[in-house]
């Protein structure tokens, strides 16, 4: 079984919720490592705090179980002094762009060469069912029992607007998708985002109506289309799908080398 190659089983049965799209997610990047055939030991897995966060301790690679919204950070790092390695960064809503929305900005703007998977059920689902800054107006949260004001991120409108050269979207009912999306993340020579809407039933799923795993899932599959395919009803519009930048830029990790090396021989010259 390929999955079974990939996990560190001693940590198995898993924390997640019945239903949590989360093992979904966990299970696509494990098929595309598995079908891009890169070795274990070239990954390396950055994740903070959260639900999400808990796929560094199951997956057998190189990782890090780093601070909440700080997993970028700890992952420039790696990238910066181990150019060599895929660096993969599994993150919640919150995680990304609440407390970690600086790092992921700069991180964007500089197109470090991390994948960034973005795992948006769009609660605080480890720590009670807070709203998160995905959470949509007017839906319920345990902080916003009678329906959130804030506005919404789009958190592919973020991440275009930051500057990345990869900004994608799927959600675990597109499976095949999904697995597709991150195969062409995870190849990309620059910071990539993938967002993937994920299910969770327990804490923002019965409290919107929602009431099962199978009834989110359903609304991926209705409320969702594939970028630029269909008219997007101002009445009833839909999340688009897809790949919606792809580009090559100058690679901040690359450039920085280059300049290192530069300093060096400079220095050598002037002895």
């Amino acid at each position: 079984m390929v999955v079974k190659k990939y996990i560190r089983e001693r940590f198995f049965p898993h924390i997640w919720c019945p239903g949590c799209g989360h093992g979904t997610i966990m299970s696509a990047i494990i098929r595309a490592i598995h079908n891009l055939g890169i070795k274990k030991n070239d990954i390396a897995v950055v994740s903070g705090i959260g639900c999400s966060a808990r796929i560094s301790g199951y997956l057998d690679f190189h990782t890090l179980h780093t601070l909440h919204g700080r997993a970028l950070a700890f992952a420039t790092g790696i990238k910066l002094s181990r150019p060599d390695l895929t660096v993969l960064v599994p993150m919640g809503d919150g995680d990304a762009v609440a407390i970690g929305g600086n790092h992921l900005i700069h991180a964007a703007r500089r197109n470090i060469n991390i994948t960034a998977i973005v795992m948006n059920n769009n609660i605080y689902g480890m720590t009670g069912g807070q709203y998160s800054p995905t959470t949509c107006y007017g839906d319920s949260a345990s902080t916003m029992p009678h329906g959130n004001i804030d506005r919404t991120f789009d958190i592919v409108q973020l991440a275009l607007g930051a500057g990345a050269t990869f900004v994608a979207r799927t959600t675990t009912y597109h499976v095949t998708e999904m697995i597709q999306l991150l195969e062409k993340a995870i190849t990309h020579k620059g910071f990539a985002l993938i967002e993937i809407l994920s299910q969770c039933p327990t804490y923002y799923g019965r409290r919107n109506k929602l009431e099962s795993a199978v009834d989110m899932l359903n609304y991926y599959r209705k409320h969702t289309t594939p970028v630029n395919k269909k008219p997007n009803d101002a009445s009833s519009p839909l999340i688009e799908r897809g790949i919606f930048r792809i580009e090559e830029q100058l690679e901040y990790c690359t450039e920085y080398n280059k300049l290192v090396q530069t300093l060096v021989r400079s220095k050598e010259n002037t002895l």
